[in-house]
């Protein structure tokens, strides 16, 4: 009798290790509001005209370019980006270019500055300075490492930011983990959320992400909440906020559009995709991608990450199967490639998948994910801490492919180690205490193709 209690509970070990783990901490579900407007990280820099919502982007393929952007709020002022390699020795000097744009009939933008700093050298701290004519403000940032098999780097991934109490968490948190680089899967300011889109909350999300942004790239998917698509107010053009203030290097990678393209960063080749743009049989995303995956080496570049921005696997009644189209038509290009890592925003919550594959049945009405060594893993980390709220109803049973899950806020860091290994954590806000609550090593598809399910 003891020996065969001893089996049945050596089988019951043995099945809950092979299903997904729903966790079972529970945070609060309250919605917090957006912080106010006279916060203190919306704070304006002093001096007349200073230059504010400072954030640099990847300027070119390879990393020898940086996108500096900045608006002055009353006048034009200088374009101009004074750089070097040492605080008092700015030797190097750009002009960028200036513009503003106007929304809904009540809010014109600031002047929004726009300049690449070219012929950068690898791995090299750069310290920069805007605003001349005014107040001059001085920043930092250091070149990513030129792209090469084994070259370490380490990723922050940030989703659905937004611009609450929470969001103030998760940016914070991302701080103190002290990552090189962010791949943002979309959702920005939510201004969205406000009568006519009120553009000021653009405003208040570049300056409450200055103290990132301005001394690290930060990588750009275009989520629903940039679409400010509004015809009843006169809004009619997509993406115009936002593709106004956050250039990509899209022309590069051979792209049409700024919402998709690809940058190399260290030994990562990292894939934009546009989850609100056409991506259709013959559509220019489309075209693109095709061509796009047949430059990927990974002989230079092992690691192939792809952005999105809404997941096409996801247990949450939350946007259920709302990237299911673009699933089908793109999934067996990644899988085919060997992708590693996909990752999503939209669902509020936290979910990393298996490495899974769905067997499309068209014919039978039906489709089946199944586990696949050569397919990527799905991250959802739409869980920046914006003013919606958590998504909280995980649909059961949770599927075979869903490994982890939670509805809290958080934020992920990737840090790749060398051509076979990634090391993976996500850290949950916790009510303002940073906390790792779940971690993967990944290895390599194209050089490790270990069964890691």
């Amino acid at each position: 009798m003891a020996m065969r209690r001893v089996l049945v509970w050596l089988l019951a070990l043995v099945a809950v290790a092979d299903a997904g783990v729903t966790s079972r901490y529970r945070r609060s579900l309250q919605i917090l509001p957006d912080m106010p407007l006279d916060a203190d990280v919306f704070r304006a820099p002093p001096g007349f005209n200073a230059p504010e919502q400072v954030h640099i982007t990847q300027g070119d393929l390879t990393g020898h370019a940086m996108i500096v952007s900045w608006v002055t709020p009353k006048h034009a002022g200088s374009s101009v980006v004074r750089y070097g390699l040492a605080a008092d020795d700015l030797s190097l000097v750009v002009e960028g270019s200036v513009q503003r744009y106007s929304f809904g009939g009540s809010y014109t933008s600031g002047y929004i500055h726009h300049a690449a700093l070219t012929d950068l050298d690898y791995a090299t701290t750069y310290h920069y300075a805007v605003g001349f004519g005014y107040a001059v403000r001085a920043f930092s940032f250091k070149t990513p490492p030129m792209p090469g098999p084994d070259v370490p780097f380490k990723f922050g991934l940030i989703g659905d930011l937004g611009q609450t109490f929470h969001s103030n968490d998760t940016l914070s948190h991302y701080e103190a983990n002290g990552g090189d680089a962010v791949l943002f899967v979309g959702d920005l300011s939510y201004a969205d959320a406000y009568p006519e889109h009120d553009n000021r909350r653009w405003d208040s999300w570049g300056r409450f992400s200055e103290r990132v942004a301005a001394y690290q790239p930060w990588i750009w998917t275009a989520g629903n909440h940039e679409l400010d698509y509004e015809p009843e107010i006169g809004e009619s053009e997509p993406f115009k906020p936002f593709a106004s203030r956050y250039p990509t290097p899209y022309a590069a990678s051979g792209s049409t559009a700024p919402f998709w393209y690809s940058v190399k960063i260290a030994s990562a080749h990292v894939v934009v995709l546009a989850s609100y743009s056409a991506y259709g049989k013959y559509t220019p995303q489309w075209t693109w991608l095709q061509e796009e995956l047949k430059r990927v080496n990974r002989s230079e570049t092992p690691w192939l990450i792809v952005l999105v921005h809404s997941p096409w696997y996801n247990s949450n009644d939350y946007h259920y199967m709302e990237g299911e189209t673009m699933r089908v038509q793109f999934e067996p290009w990644l899988v085919d490639a060997k992708a590693d890592l996909v990752l999503a925003g939209h669902v509020h919550s936290y979910e990393r998948t298996h490495r899974v594959v769905c067997n499309d049945d068209v014919a039978g009405g039906g489709a089946t994910p199944t586990l696949n060594s050569s397919a990527p893993v799905y991250v959802t980390i739409g869980d920046g801490g914006n003013i919606e709220g958590l998504a909280n109803q995980f649909r059961s049973p949770q599927p075979g492919y869903s490994a982890f899950r939670e509805a809290s806020f958080g934020h992920a860091t990737l840090e790749i180690m060398n051509r076979t290994h990634a090391y993976y954590e996500w850290h949950r806000n916790d009510d303002g205490v940073k906390v790792v609550a779940d971690k993967a090593w990944f290895t390599n598809r194209y050089w490790l193709p270990t069964d890691t399910n």
